[in-house]
């Protein structure tokens, strides 16, 4: 099976894309088309322009046709994660690795960040929608079973056995009605007690299905080079096939009488997931096969990560926050801190909108010189900041109104509960190990009513995601503000 990397927002050519995929033009058009028709990939028009540029505009993408041997387009994966499509593994790293040729430790560590990222959900996505069609999201079964395993260990089904004077729950009934009886001062001594103990039934029919399939799974994933990627350890429980359990409607029909009589909540998940394996019978190297583990916005992942390490507090309730003067009078205690901008008001209804102006974090912080109000946007971007240079692939002029804007939206409360600063930033990621200052990006209109210019630093993502899979936070005094 063919595995390869590919970097996300790069642009490929028609025949680099038939170089990755080991096959030929007439090929590689179907795979772009499967790829497009999943949003995985992107098609721009080729331009000296759009190689220089970092950043993917929807009005830049074009949705024509692909055609054999064409040079009129370039190709975009707007993916991080991994894909497998028609027996190709395509391992899709960030587009801030710049200068990454063999990127597997940093893309384990991406992986395990979108796993946390989307385990609220606790979901198995079994399938993968687009507009056209709906197909077996098979590489994310696999990953479900097998980490599963990892956690849980192997589905078992438990038996009551009855022994004479075992170690388990004395049988009172039985061993009354079943054993001889000695009687001595009117008392009865039994020399057999009749014992109950529940033990794993070693040969039941499931327990040895999820094994079989466990190594099944194992053996797939190790074909498609993921094993290492996923940092999961192969397993070899059984020498059984499945042709051994019966054919497919036997297997499912045992299946769904056991879900029947199962209430155990990962049992049945388990067996519903083996349901759905069995049921659609494929593997990843078939031609149908196309199956994703990963977003196609990692952007919000950066937002999460950052708000997380950040310690974000627009979400605390103001009697929370830990102020340098105590709330003042006329705030609820109560009320969040994104709950104080204000929203639209439209005089013709005399109602205030919905929507309103929503920083991605703030937080606050006590340092030496006092307490700082600090104002957070997370921006995903490859911005190309240099001296005497162009700025390319910066935050655009929205990005940076809406900055000040979040400052102006707190001006009162920064004054009336008494911090000793503002500070405001922008926060994109780096492959580099230790943080960047990009200097500030400012414009005087706004500086002049008394807001702080806008920092920008560039955050190792790598120490960024260590803090995020921790679970720990990070000192904001390392950026320097």
């Amino acid at each position: 099976m063919i595995s390869k990397f590919v970097r996300e927002q790069r642009r490929y050519t028609q025949q680099e894309l038939c170089d990755i995929l080991e096959c030929s033009e007439l090929d590689v058009v179907s795979y772009i088309r499967k790829l497009k028709e999943y949003g995985v990939l992107k098609a721009v028009r080729a331009s000296n322009l759009q190689k220089d540029l970092s950043e993917l505009q929807e009005e830049d993408i074009e949705v024509a046709d692909v055609e054999v041997g064409e040079n009129e387009y370039l190709y975009v994966f707007t993916f991080v994660g991994v894909i497998v499509v028609s027996g190709r593994a395509l391992k899709c790293y960030p587009k801030y690795l710049l200068h990454a040729e063999n990127p597997t430790v940093e893309l384990q560590q991406v992986l395990k960040v979108v796993e946390r990222y989307n385990s609220k959900e606790q979901i198995v996505r079994m399938f993968n929608e687009s507009s056209e069609s709906q197909t077996f999201n098979l590489l994310a079964v696999l990953l479900f079973l097998l980490q599963d395993y990892y956690e849980k260990d192997v589905y078992t089904n438990t038996e009551d056995v009855i022994e004479s004077n075992g170690l388990g729950e004395i049988i009172w009934e039985r061993t009354i009605n079943e054993t001889f009886t000695l009687i001595s001062s009117n008392r009865p001594y039994y020399t057999d007690l009749q014992t109950k103990r529940r033990i794993n039934d070693e040969y039941d029919y499931f327990k040895r299905l999820h094994e079989c399939i466990l190594t099944r799974a194992s053996k797939e994933l190790q074909d498609a080079d993921l094993l290492d990627l996923f940092e999961i350890t192969g397993v070899d429980l059984t020498d059984e096939e499945l042709e051994d359990f019966g054919d497919k409607e036997y297997i499912l029909y045992r299946i769904e009488n056991e879900l029947n009589t199962q209430f155990n909540t990962r049992k049945q998940l388990v067996l519903k997931t083996i349901y759905a394996y069995i049921d659609r019978s494929g593997n990843l190297t078939d031609t149908d096969c196309f199956s994703i583990f990963g977003t196609t916005s990692f952007n919000l992942v950066w937002e999460n990560v950052c708000a997380d390490i950040m310690d974000n507090q627009l979400n605390r309730p103001l009697g929370a926050l830990k102020l340098p003067l105590s709330l003042r009078p006329g705030y609820d205690r109560n009320k969040k801190l994104k709950d104080l901008i204000e929203k639209p008001l439209w005089t013709a209804s005399g109602k205030e909108a919905k929507d309103t102006l929503v920083p991605d974090l703030v937080t606050i912080s006590e340092t030496d010189h006092g307490y700082e109000f600090i104002i957070f946007d997370a921006k995903y971007y490859n911005a190309r900041l240099e001296v005497n240079v162009q700025p390319n692939g910066q935050p655009g002029i929205e990005s940076i109104t809406k900055q000040y804007l979040y400052q102006l939206a707190y001006q009162k409360f920064i004054i009336e509960h008494g911090f000793s600063s503002v500070r405001n930033c922008f926060l994109m990621p780096t492959e580099q190990n230790h943080v960047i200052d990009k200097g500030e990006v400012s414009m005087r209109m706004l500086e002049d009513l008394g807001l702080q210019n806008i920092k920008v630093k560039l955050l190792p993502a790598t120490l960024a995601y260590e803090y995020y899979l921790s679970g720990k936070k990070m000192n904001i005094n390392d950026l320097k503000l």
